[in-house]
């Protein structure tokens, strides 16, 4: 047997993270589109952990999504007709409950037929809307859903400190798998060598930072803390006069939230990575703010934000060749122990799946970790 055709319980410790490596993770809840793709009557398309998604807006305003294959001859569901309540499949008029995927039409039935459609059903995903995003939980590739006795996990929320605030959306397509992508998110030490630039950082603001990190549900926290004395757009934090903190949280399967306050003023922003196809990716970032009201934050932070992104894209892109010849990576302590983190969370997760067993964290309790950046 193949070492990632292999139960994860039957494997070595090491052979169990490499089998980690690339697996989809079930039973979260990822961002699908933006909320603003879905009006009226119109069908928007999805794909996420190779699961083609049609998705849309009932007649009450509550989205939806199906899987987007009819189970009679596995034609397109979204290039049917949808009227508001039932999603009419263009081949053979197949309809389906838009929030059940229940069959509820089989044109060509006769008055005699003993066929049951009401137990033929399109899979169909939880659907909720938060932060301008549809966000659908697969439990599984069917659309089966979650089983009885597991409970409905919470939707994603960016962290929000204030009833007045402005909001701004980005994303990017990684042609990498999604755990190459991940860490390259948490990655403290590329900085100064990808990102140099007058607003941000460069190879003279390389200086020893030592973090304080921590065990939360599904991650862990990089504590409370003054932000990096080298980073500019922290440093026009000042002209408030307060206590700057930040605070940096990892959560399985892909999202990463920083949270900035001094006083009553904060920023907040959320990156998720999420797994289109097992070698590409999509980057969706997602920030809010109440700071400076005067300013036009909302055109700079997407012009510097889309630069910023896109260096990312370009190591990405200059990777893969070597990845196809070397896919066994050297993750270094301190640098690199997030990343390390990272695969024995997702390996404990799959493990739990596996087994049943409550989910064991990797780390114990706090943490110190040093590097240069």
């Amino acid at each position: 047997m193949d070492a990632k055709d292999a139960p994860l319980t039957q494997l070595p410790a090491a052979a169990v993270a490499a089998s980690a490596d690339g697996q989809f993770l079930w039973g979260f809840w990822y961002p699908a589109l933006r909320s603003s793709r879905i009006h009226g009557r119109r069908l928007a398309t999805a794909t996420l952990l190779e699961i083609p998604l049609v998705l849309g807006r009932d007649a009450q305003g509550r989205s939806f999504a199906l899987r987007d294959v009819c189970p009679h001859r596995a034609y397109p569901l979204s290039l049917g007709h949808f009227d508001g309540r039932v999603v009419e499949c263009a081949y053979h008029g197949w309809q389906f409950d838009a929030r059940t995927g229940q069959c509820t039409t089989i044109p060509s039935l006769t008055a005699d037929s003993k066929l049951r459609c009401d137990r033929i059903f399109a899979g169909s995903f939880p659907c909720e809307e938060r932060d301008g995003y549809a966000w659908v939980l697969l439990a599984d590739p069917e659309g089966r859903g979650l089983a009885p006795e597991t409970a409905m996990p919470e939707v994603p929320e960016l962290p929000k400190f204030s009833s007045l605030y402005r909001i701004t959306h980005l994303d990017a397509d990684l042609g990498c798998s999604v755990d190459h992508a991940i860490i390259g998110l948490m990655d403290p030490a590329h900085g100064p060598f990808v990102h140099q630039s007058w607003w941000w950082r460069s190879r003279r603001s390389i200086r020893e930072k030592h973090k304080e990190f921590e065990p939360i549900p599904n991650g862990f926290r990089m504590s409370p803390h003054a932000p990096s004395s080298n980073s500019a757009p922290y440093k026009l934090l000042k002209v408030y006069g307060g206590e700057i903190t930040t605070q940096i949280d990892f959560i399985l399967p892909n999202i990463r939230v920083e949270q900035i306050r001094c006083g009553p003023y904060w920023f907040s922003n959320r990156t998720t990575v999420t797994p289109i196809r097992r070698d590409f990716c999509r980057l969706d970032f997602c920030a809010a703010w109440n700071l400076f009201p005067w300013l036009p934050l909302t055109p700079a932070l997407r012009f510097f934000g889309k630069r910023f992104i896109a260096q990312d894209q370009r190591v990405i892109e200059k990777q893969q060749p070597g990845l196809r010849v070397q896919p066994k990576l050297m993750l270094i302590d301190d640098a690199d122990r997030q990343a390390r983190w990272y695969f024995e969370l997702k390996t404990a997760y799959l493990l739990s799946q596996q087994t049943g067993a409550p989910m064991k964290h990797p780390m114990a309790g706090p943490v110190t970790l040093r590097w240069k950046s």
